[in-house]
């Protein structure tokens, strides 16, 4: 069977409760650009951006619609579809703005995944200096999703997605508790972390330096909303990523990320961290709340409702997650 050929992750749907609360703390405030809007959606985008890469949809709880990916070419899509077919994946076409052919999966953990292969373009922002607003997000970087089985992850979507390894952390007993895997050459397009799930633990966005990162915090603060930051800024071991982690109006975690490294070089070995080891979650920083290692947003199911979370198999607190 020919594996399909993912590009990278390409932009995700959340749910919302009150969309005008939403705008206020992502465009208003995070700067981000509107590239559509309908009654029940904002369609958002960074600067670098060429489509829009985060959907806010109303509804009456929130949650995550999907994650999606980029394919190379229509191909990879009827790829998918066997697969989904060989291995008894549900699986349906839908559309969305600007996706005129977007192909909606479970996959084998219930995470609610979409691929697609030729979205509508627009011209990017980057160099309109002159509309650039709030901190500065450049573009997509990569979803973070809560899984009690971070392994059967990694070997799935290596196997059959042909992701990539970048870090990992390991206890002394040789068990993964977490997996930085990627398809475009960065650290990772998706960060397989030890817990309660599936659960989506955030979505990030690529930032131009560390200072339009600690320029975020700034802006919160004069908006007085402070309480929308929830660990950071601060850098991890593990992708050596200086982060911010803030909290929307109904929760979803963001966050703020630069300062990685490429993997593109074909004699990359993926990097071990022990589960012992502090620095491979903080390099530097202050301590992290508890909030942040137990709270995720739920995913929609793929019949409707949400998908059932299932506890961990690993013991201990998961204090692997970054």
């Amino acid at each position: 069977m020919t594996k399909p050929n993912v590009t990278r992750i390409a932009h995700g749907v959340l749910y919302v409760t009150d969309l005008a609360a939403s705008r206020r703390f992502y465009v208003d405030l995070l700067g981000l650009n509107v590239l559509h809007e309908t009654e029940g959606a904002l369609y958002l985008r960074g600067v670098e951006d060429r489509e829009w890469t985060l959907k806010l949809e109303r509804a009456p709880q929130a949650g995550v619609k999907h994650l999606a990916y980029r394919v190379h070419d229509e191909a990879d899509l009827d790829a998918l579809v066997a697969l989904a077919e060989a291995q008894g994946l549900p699986y349906r076409w839908e559309e969305e703005l600007d996706r005129p052919r977007l192909l909606r999966m479970q996959d084998p953990f219930g995470v609610p995944v979409a691929f697609y292969a030729r979205p509508v373009t627009h011209p990017w922002l980057l160099q309109e200096y002159h509309l650039h607003r709030g901190p500065g997000i450049v573009r997509v970087d990569h979803v973070n999703v809560m899984t009690p089985n971070v392994k059967g992850m990694v070997d799935w979507y290596g196997d059959e997605l042909g992701f990539r390894l970048s870090e990992y952390t390991e206890d002394d007993q040789g068990r993964m508790w977490a997996a930085w895997i990627q398809r475009r050459g960065s650290v990772h397009d998706l960060a397989l972390t030890n817990g309660r799930g599936p659960r989506l633990h955030h979505f990030a966005f690529w930032m131009p330096d560390a200072m339009s990162i600690i320029r975020t915090c700034d802006i919160l603060a004069g908006a007085r909303q402070p309480e929308s930051i929830e660990r950071g800024p601060g850098r991890h071991g593990i992708s050596n990523a200086f982060f911010l982690y803030i909290r929307d109006p109904d929760g979803h975690r963001i966050e703020l990320y630069t300062n990685d490294y490429v993997t593109v070089d074909p004699d990359f070995q993926p990097i071990r961290w022990s589960l012992n080891d502090p620095r491979r979650q903080t390099l530097w920083g202050a301590k992290t709340p508890r909030s942040w290692f137990e709270e995720g947003s739920v995913m929609e199911a793929f019949g409707g409702g949400w998908v059932g979370e299932r506890e961990s198999d690993l013991e201990g607190l998961p204090v692997h997650v970054i």
